[in-house]
């Protein structure tokens, strides 16, 4: 108890630290909280009240008509569908190929790790260009295709050496006791590898997860032409694009008539909130293994 009620006996100095930090925390949540707000009110409030301004963070007169008339375009159910299982796939598939090809570098016996790791590096530096990927991708016949989505961004130079930085800082006797026991490279891979590198495959997780979820710019060069193929990201720029320039499109000359009724602004805080809160939904579940992926993995023990 003495020690206890020590613990509550500030000194004039601490007592003056924790009212400043408190604070200093205040003023940093709000300034992080209030365009997010802002954004959300404007886009539940009435098209024509927004224009006269003032919004804040509460809707002045409610609406759900921003949002009835971006959901209301037909291919955008479409691009939601193609969106979520891009990322969902590309998410997956990318995690393991990064993870196998960091695994096979990080192994000191793998003669031409310095090889590969300096090729990989200089594609971080160095492409080939707009034009000659396309060419590419045109000779490879997957325009046209979902696997444009996937394949072209299944290994990232960056993921891959962050990953084998990540088990660089291991305990490489992990693995000699495992080849003692039997286990192959697979094996060790698998059962051992993996596991230890729940931290850094978080957060690789979500990078390629973000990446997939707001890519539009591959729909617009290889697949706009296919309805089927088209993504979340691309029919809302094309929402975004109707609304500022009043063009018509094909097959939405129903689209047209309500973006009448809206204004640019209010579709644009619309489409901001469609896109952020998935991701938001998700980061929370995956902070703790973020922060511990990119502190960790940074270190090369």
């Amino acid at each position: 108890m003495a020690s206890s009620g020590k613990a509550f006996n500030l000194t004039r100095g601490e007592k003056a630290f924790n009212v400043f930090n408190f604070i200093l925390m205040s003023v940093i949540l709000i300034i992080t909280l209030y365009p997010f707000l802002n954004v959300l009110a404007i886009s539940l409030n009435d098209s024509t009240d927004t224009v006269r301004g003032g919004i804040y963070i509460w809707p002045r007169e409610f609406t759900w008509k921003n949002y009835e008339t971006i959901f209301g375009y037909t291919s955008l159910i479409q691009g939601f569908k193609i969106t979520i299982f891009r990322t969902v796939l590309g998410t997956v598939l990318g995690l393991i190929s990064s993870s196998m090809l960091a695994y096979t570098l990080s192994r000191p016996d793998f003669k031409s790790r310095k090889f590969v790791s300096t090729f990989l590096a200089l594609t971080m530096y160095f492409t080939g260009g707009l034009v000659p990927t396309y060419m590419l991708m045109r000779h490879l016949e997957l325009i046209g295709t979902f696997w444009i989505y996937i394949l072209p961004t299944l290994v990232s130079a960056f993921n891959v050496f962050v990953i084998r930085s990540f088990i660089d800082g291991l305990p490489y006797a992990l693995q000699e006791s495992a080849k003692l026991d039997g286990a192959n490279d697979f094996t060790i891979y698998y059962k051992v590898i993996l596991p230890l590198c729940k931290p850094v495959l978080a957060t690789i997780a979500l990078f390629l997860a973000v990446g997939q979820w707001n890519s539009w710019f591959d729909t617009y060069l290889y697949n706009g032409s296919k309805p089927h193929l088209t993504t979340l990201q691309y029919e809302l720029m094309k929402i975004l694009q109707s609304t500022n320039q009043g063009a018509n499109m094909a097959n939405a000359n129903d689209l047209a008539n309500q973006m009448a009724q809206v204004s640019p602004e209010s579709i644009k805080m619309a489409i901001t909130i469609v896109v952020t809160v998935p991701i938001l939904v998700v980061y929370p579940f995956l902070q703790r293994y973020f922060v511990d992926g990119m502190t960790l993995g940074a270190v090369k023990a």
